[in-house]
């Protein structure tokens, strides 16, 4: 049963306040540590997680500045991209990250933030910011467009970035095949307040897409697994997923009676058809979180309708 939700408006609320929900729950968001020069060649250098990927061809990434609250005052990296439309959007992993955070500290214009980060500075081949030589992933960018999001104290304004040059650590990248490998990146990522996220292997599942199948959905699961008090939307997401023709057979679910555990289960409770079925389904739910679906599809479909 789900659980009662909070009505909350922004008309309600201050900016701040209702900021607040918003980047406690739109999360967790990559960060864009972003290196920019102004029109005199003084470089700046901070991380923005108003930030994603946006187009494949061409390449775009966006992030976004907001102007301060105190004062509307806008950030030296809005100001750089203004006079110089050039950015390089280098990505951090966790042995960075409190560089990175140190970084955001709001110094005086024309303070160089690669210097008080102790970072590095490596010279770009296509746009004139320099990129973070101890960052893992780094984007060097043309800015195509800045559009305003408003006018008021906290308003962002969004920085449409092409990609034009990439730089990418050898370690971390994918044997045979484009790609940066999960296992080997440890990316952070930002919360609410002061906590972040870290990428980390024990942390990582897949998820199978549906558009590499064509499922046959929920409303078609039958409606004793439907309805189960045992299998979350979860499990029932993963048993949807399942191709009609990959159902299976009236012999696959006789023949998987003679599975150990499922034959001491209908064994053991023979005389009680209901706790049966509880228990038949128990160790479907056990299998689809092994990803065990096809072999969960017929232990459910053993079970009685009428007990689940």
């Amino acid at each position: 049963m789900p659980t009662a939700h909070r009505p909350i408006s922004p008309a309600d609320l201050s900016p701040p306040d209702f900021y607040q929900y918003m980047i406690g729950a739109i999360a967790p968001r990559p960060i864009a540590f972003a290196s920019t020069v102004s029109a005199e060649g003084k470089v700046n250098l901070s991380p923005y997680s108003f930030f994603n990927v946006m187009s494949m061809n061409p390449p775009i990434l966006v992030f976004s500045t907001t102007s301060r609250g105190r004062d509307n005052s806008e950030k030296d990296t809005l100001l750089n991209v203004r006079e110089v439309p050039e950015v390089v959007i280098n990505i951090c992993d966790y042995a960075l990250v409190e560089q990175l955070s140190l970084a955001s500290a709001e110094y005086p214009k024309g303070v160089n933030e690669f210097s008080k980060a102790g970072l590095t500075e490596a010279a770009s081949t296509q746009v004139r910011p320099p990129r973070v030589a101890e960052c893992p992933v780094a984007f060097e960018c043309v800015v195509e467009q800045i559009v305003p999001l408003g006018a008021a104290p906290g308003h962002g304004n969004l920085v449409v970035c092409r990609v034009v040059q990439a730089h990418i650590r050898e370690d971390i990248l994918l044997d045979g095949r484009p790609g940066v490998d999960p296992l080997k990146f440890e990316a952070v990522s930002r919360l609410g307040g002061d906590w972040y996220s870290r990428l980390t292997p024990e942390n990582l599942f897949k998820v199978g897409r549906p558009n590499q199948r064509l499922g046959i959905g929920f409303d078609e699961l039958p409606p004793h697994i439907r309805h189960s008090n045992v299998l979350t939307g979860n499990h029932l997401a993963k048993l949807a997923n399942v191709e009609r023709a990959a159902l299976p057979t009236p012999a696959q679910i006789e023949e998987i009676k003679t599975e150990p555990m499922v034959a001491y289960l209908l064994n053991k409770h023979r005389a009680d058809a209901a706790e049966q079925a509880q228990q038949l389904t128990l160790l479907a739910r056990q299998w689809l979180d092994e990803n065990r679906v096809a072999e969960a599809w017929r232990v459910l479909l053993l079970a009685p309708p009428s007990a689940t």
